[in-house]
């Protein structure tokens, strides 16, 4: 069982950015997926780094950026940054990054915080149990939950978050009550 979810949670690598004809369509821009029909985000409980459990039924109400990472994986190091300027950017709009990391030793992931000056919350998922519920099988994943806790959209690989088709995606979903 361990060999296959090694196989199946590969890093995958080259951020998308935006394409100029497509940027009418921010979830095109981005590559997004939008699901076919409405569906609830699966919620959890996950230990945290600090200690304080993130749960996500505590940001009900607010725009859920939820994003599967690992400190080994480099395309996820890569588009952390961006995620950190698109939380400070809309955190006081209701924008709330959540990062779950499915690192095996927690023990990783306070340094990498720390030396990227991340401040969103953040998940620990070692037996990748969360990411399986998900059904992520690549990383970094993200997910995009709107107000009333449903799915908005899915992103497998790193995205530039911090570009102009991102903040239309992020604005659509807290204008959207």
């Amino acid at each position: 069982m361990k060999f296959r979810r090694t196989l199946l949670f590969a890093c995958v690598g080259a951020l998308v950015a935006p394409v100029g004809a497509v940027a009418q369509d921010p979830y095109k821009g981005l590559d997004l997926i939008k699901p076919a029909r409405v569906q609830p985000a699966k919620d959890f409980v996950s230990p945290a780094p600090d200690g304080k459990p993130v749960k996500l039924a505590d940001y009900r109400g607010r725009v859920v950026f939820l994003n599967f990472w690992a400190t080994w994986c480099p395309p996820c190091r890569e588009e952390m940054p961006a995620m950190e300027r698109l939380y400070q950017r809309y955190k006081d709009k209701g924008l709330v990054v959540v990062a779950v990391s499915i690192d095996a030793d927690m023990v990783v992931i306070p340094p990498f915080l720390r030396q990227n000056k991340l401040t969103f919350p953040v998940g620990h998922d070692p037996k990748m149990a969360l990411a399986e519920r998900y059904g992520v099988r690549a990383l970094p994943s993200s997910f995009l939950i709107d107000r009333r806790g449903n799915l908005a959209a899915l992103a497998i690989g790193p995205r530039a978050w911090d570009t102009k088709p991102s903040y239309a995606v992020i604005e659509s979903l807290l204008d959207h009550r």
